[in-house]
């Protein structure tokens, strides 16, 4: 009995009085469970017991909506499962089978709560058990970094939605109201803007001092003021965005689309307004600026010079107590503005030259990390065209324009610091750009025969997004794509093979293990050896589910909708994808101010034994997901 765990030693129960840990030990029942037996499932009746492992191993399984069961969890001695019906209402959260004999105390529930009453830790513990060790972790060092108060104001314009500076509640007038009373109430009511509602209360125009300006001050005044109503001088289907936006986000689409007031909804209801004016009160911000920037840039220097601002607005954000995930995302949005940038400018440069654009609708698409949002501080180029179906005879004009175009425009991009993909996947090869059908043609093709490399492509080709020009062509592609996986399921194992030939770097004691290669030496890749198989399972699982998200937390998202996966997998993914991100750019940000490349490589060494903590169980949370979609793509298609 001496090996046997006892509660008194364990978490929660360590922080209160030995003895009355030891009288809920006596009123508990301990049970053998051999090898492989399934204590319950995830469908089965509340036993009434908190299971308390005293020695042995336990897996945790979910069962997707399929039916197919998945490892999320091992629980060794020392650990609790089977808590979700004791403190909530709900029912098993996931099933629990022994991999090995296993001594468990059975604790009733009853005296359980009796105890937690007095000893609040207890189910504050159990409460808060969806968040993992390595959410803790995560948490615990990011709330460690000091907050430089000039970073907080510099970051201010990023961390800041519009549902905090919005002005509520909105003026709002009927298509019937006259010019002459629209203007005594903005007079009235020193406004600049009125939203104009149908009988409904359903936005159908906005009406600016500007509006006032030119369609009554600049016309017959008196006439427009005794006869005109807001149905007359309003913008018809203005702009809006929602209240979750981001400030950076309303002041670049403002700005690229000139407009100077910009209703805020909330579905179909009008929840607020914010002007031009008053996210320009935070244009001062070096950061503000380098977004707003992006857009007025004339030349490829001064898009080179705005890139290598970026590292400054990661520094701001890295000092913020925020989600780094969501730092990505941000910088992801500067990275696309200079892109789109510096497509604007090359085209022009050809139309100056005298080159004409061919007459056919077309899209600049983007892949990988660029597709995703997930750019940090050194991604490479992943990019194609695709052109609607164009008659043949458009052929020879077509090509005379873009390969040109794609040659400079892959030149400029590497000038402004996106590196050329080692891959060639970029317009500037004919394999990367076609017509829609041709493209439907060439990933079907992949995905019928999944040969390495083809699967290699796809990869990064499934994360492609419309950056500029017809969004459409996007759409139906990805149409046929969701299709063709749907009827080639094999398809989906394939990629999981290939891309598990690798695995997390440690070893059976826990410890990194380091490149060999001359090159990384000592290394190890947060990326290729961690945060990547987050995203590829995520993409897998979705790409099956036949559903669009952007981003890898929205997928995840989407697959704890779908009931894929369970909360606290989610949650647990959700945590080590973060602490990649928030590794991986810390990194990156040391080496840039070192004078080197950013890197997705990184010498472990160099970690506090908190992030080497924090590192080691990403990397576990990681090594199981992998494990579970092995087995979950190995039976669907029945192996």
């Amino acid at each position: 009995m001496s090996e046997l765990k006892r509660l008194y030693e364990c978490e929660p129960f360590k922080h209160i009085p030995a003895k009355a840990a030891d009288e809920l030990e006596a009123l508990s029942e301990t049970v053998v469970y051999p090898d492989g037996v399934v204590i319950f499932t995830q469908k089965s009746e509340p036993s009434g017991y908190l299971y308390f492992i005293q020695k042995g191993q336990v897996e945790i399984t979910a069962e997707t909506s399929e039916g197919v069961e998945m490892i999320v969890d091992y629980r060794k001695s020392g650990g609790f499962f089977g808590w979700s019906p004791i403190f909530t209402s709900e029912s098993y959260a996931a099933g629990a089978k022994t991999t090995e004999a296993t001594h468990c105390l059975l604790i009733p529930k009853e005296p359980l709560l009796s105890l937690a009453q007095q000893h609040p830790i207890i189910s504050n513990y159990f409460s808060k058990a969806i968040y993992s060790q390595i959410r803790k972790l995560y948490r615990e060092m990011t709330e460690h970094k000091s907050l430089d108060p000039m970073a907080q104001i510099e970051a201010y314009p990023f961390q800041k939605r519009l549902t905090e500076i919005m002005s509520r509640p909105v003026e709002t007038c009927s298509l019937s109201t006259s010019v002459r009373e629209i203007a005594m109430k903005m007079t009235e009511q020193d406004i600049a803007a009125l939203v104009v509602c149908d009988g409904t209360g359903k936005m159908t125009g906005i009406i600016t001092e500007r509006d006032m300006v030119r369609k009554v001050l600049a016309t017959d005044t008196e006439n427009c003021l005794r006869h005109f109503t807001a149905k007359d001088v309003m913008t018809p289907e203005p702009y809006f965005m929602t209240p979750d936006t981001y400030m950076y986000e309303a002041a670049t689409f403002m700005l690229r689309h000139s407009i100077r007031h910009l209703p805020i909804l909330d579905g179909q209801n009008i929840v607020g307004i914010v002007s031009i004016q008053d996210l320009m009160k935070f244009r001062s911000q070096k950061s503000m600026l380098l977004v707003g920037s992006a857009k007025e840039a004339e030349t490829i220097e001064e898009l080179t010079r705005i890139r290598g601002e970026i590292v400054k607005v990661a520094k701001i954000l890295l000092a913020e107590n925020r989600s780094h995930v969501e730092t990505m995302e941000i910088l992801s949005y500067i990275h696309h503005s200079i892109i789109r940038r510096c497509f604007e400018v090359v085209l022009q440069s050809m139309v100056k030259e005298g080159h004409s654009v061919p007459p056919i609708k077309y899209t600049f698409i983007i892949m990988g990390s660029g597709g995703r949002k997930e750019m940090l501080l050194g991604p490479d180029q992943d990019n194609g065209f695709i052109f609607e179906d164009y008659p043949e005879e458009l052929h020879e004009q077509v090509e005379a324009f873009f390969d040109p175009f794609a040659e400079r425009l892959v030149s400029a991009l590497a000038d402004i610091g996106y590196h050329l993909c080692n891959g060639k996947v970029m317009v500037n090869n004919p394999s990367w750009r076609g017509r829609l059908s041709e493209w439907k043609e060439r990933v079907s093709r992949w995905i019928r025969v999944p040969e390495p490399q083809r699967v290699r492509y796809s990869s990064i080709f499934f994360d492609f997004m419309p950056i500029i020009g017809e969004e459409s062509l996007c759409a139906s592609l990805r149409e046929t794509v969701f299709q063709e996986i749907k009827a080639n399921p094999l398809f989906l194992f394939q990629m999981m093979e290939l891309d598990f030939k690798h695995k997390v770097p440690l070893n059976l004691i826990g410890r990194f293990i380091t490149s060999g290669e001359k090159e990384h030496k000592g290394k190890l890749s947060l990326k290729e050896n961690g945060s990547i198989f987050i995203v590829d399972c995520a993409r897998m699982f979705t790409l099956q589910e036949g559903v669009h998200a952007v981003t890898t937390l929205d997928r995840l998202d989407v697959l704890l909708e779908r009931r894929l996966f369970n909360k606290s997998t989610v949650e647990n993914l959700k945590a080590a994808f973060e602490s990649f991100t928030y590794l991986r750019l810390q990194n990156e940000i040391n080496l840039i101010e070192q004078g080197e490349s950013p890197s997705h490589y990184m010498d472990p060494d160099t970690l506090s034994e908190q992030e080497a903590d924090l590192l080691k169980e990403a990397f576990k949370a990681t090594s199981k997901l992998q494990d579970s979609t092995k087995r979950y793509f190995s039976k669907i298609i029945g192996r």
